[in-house]
């Protein structure tokens, strides 16, 4: 047993799998989508961008079990998925030419200053919400070594097949004896459409009695799991005490559970954030610095606390290191485009232990 309190295993022929909604973010950058002329593609998924981010960075063997439709768009993010390192184990679905099933489409531009970003969807027929248990054969990709697996809030809250998908994985990955992982991610918007919050309290806290390690701040705790905790806007968003104070709470109603872990983020404006991390670990208690960041592109950060996070914990870091190698990456994804890292590990550790932004030559 290590300090984190988990037994992962020390070898499998992937370190990591995710399953999830494989997604396209369209970016028109700093300008509204009502003046919108151009856009940039984005290939995401908030349990995609973790396995794109442990291989692409971290240099991990990583899978995802997705949804993917057969057609062009399709054929982009299949293409991306293999630019970023990952091993696919495909649902295929075949689109009918005029309605889908479709992979998602999310809208999001970049704001600027005091204008904040604006995010929107267009989940409608989407593939990744028709996935249902019995599409994945989970012993057999179990049976190759899966060392640590992952899903999450947004998957859970597509369809009413998902949640009962991940329950499935879930046990097959327990007992595989995979470490398992789940980031609460609590989306109002998509809960909103099958049932709001009664309806995702429902089914997360079903989800969470499976998991080990857990990632959410105070807000996702209260609203996707029902838990009870003083008023998230209390205090500084800054401040981990909201946090820390809510973890008897979660060991109590999840015994199981070994880690909680969070980003931390004031908004000063669009593009200039003050961003820290906190992490119950084995009941203690872990802080990043704080660290004042100019902000690119804000999308995907907390996915990049949570790769870094978990790759700590892979290669054995202490849980000090854990929390800062995940802050240091999340902080530097938030410096370029898209929902997927394009910093290297060696600027990861660089900036963990204290690095600055001078020129490298």
């Amino acid at each position: 047993m290590n300090d984190y309190g988990l037994k992962i295993p020390k070898t499998g022929s992937l370190d990591f799998l995710a399953l999830g909604a494989l997604v396209h973010r369209l970016d028109p950058g700093v300008v509204p989508f009502r003046k919108a002329t151009e856009c940039r593609i984005h290939v995401s998924g908030g349990e995609f961008n973790c396995a794109a981010n442990l291989a692409d960075c971290f240099r991990l063997q990583t899978g995802i079990a997705t949804a993917l439709v057969e057609y062009p768009i399709g054929d982009l993010i299949a293409e991306r998925v293999r630019a970023m390192g990952v091993k696919p184990f495909y649902k295929r679905f075949k689109h009918d030419g005029v309605r889908g099933p479709n992979h998602a489409i999310v809208y999001s531009d970049r704001g600027f200053g005091v204008r904040p970003p604006v995010v929107f969807y267009n989940r409608s027929n989407e593939a990744g919400a028709l996935l249902k248990p019995g599409d994945f054969d989970w012993k057999s990709i179990f049976a190759q070594g899966v060392r640590w697996f992952h899903s999450g809030g947004i998957f859970a809250s597509l369809s009413e097949t998902t949640g009962p998908l991940i329950i499935e994985a879930m046990q097959a990955a327990k007992a595989a004896g995979a470490v398992t992982s789940f980031d609460l991610n609590y989306r109002q918007k998509l809960w909103d459409v099958w049932g709001g919050q009664d309806r995702a309290v429902a089914v997360m806290r079903e989800i969470v009695q499976h998991v080990d390690v857990l990632v959410g701040n105070e807000e996702d705790l209260q609203k996707g799991l029902g838990l009870k905790g003083p008023d998230v806007h209390a205090t500084s968003q800054l401040d981990p005490a909201v946090f820390i104070s809510m973890m008897d709470t979660v060991v109590k109603t999840y015994p199981q559970i070994r880690v909680v872990a969070t980003t931390l983020r004031e908004v000063l404006s669009t593009n200039r954030h003050r961003w820290s991390a906190v992490a119950w670990i084995n009941g203690k208690v872990y802080q990043a610095p704080t660290c004042e960041l100019d902000v690119y592109d804000r999308v995907g950060g907390g996915d990049g606390f949570a790769s870094g996070l978990f790759y700590g914990m892979l290669t054995g870091r202490s849980p000090e290191d854990c929390v800062r190698l995940g802050w240091a990456h999340g902080a530097l994804l938030t410096t370029t485009p898209g929902d997927t890292t394009m910093v290297t590990l060696e600027q990861v550790e660089a900036f963990a232990r204290g690095g600055s932004a001078r020129i490298q030559r």
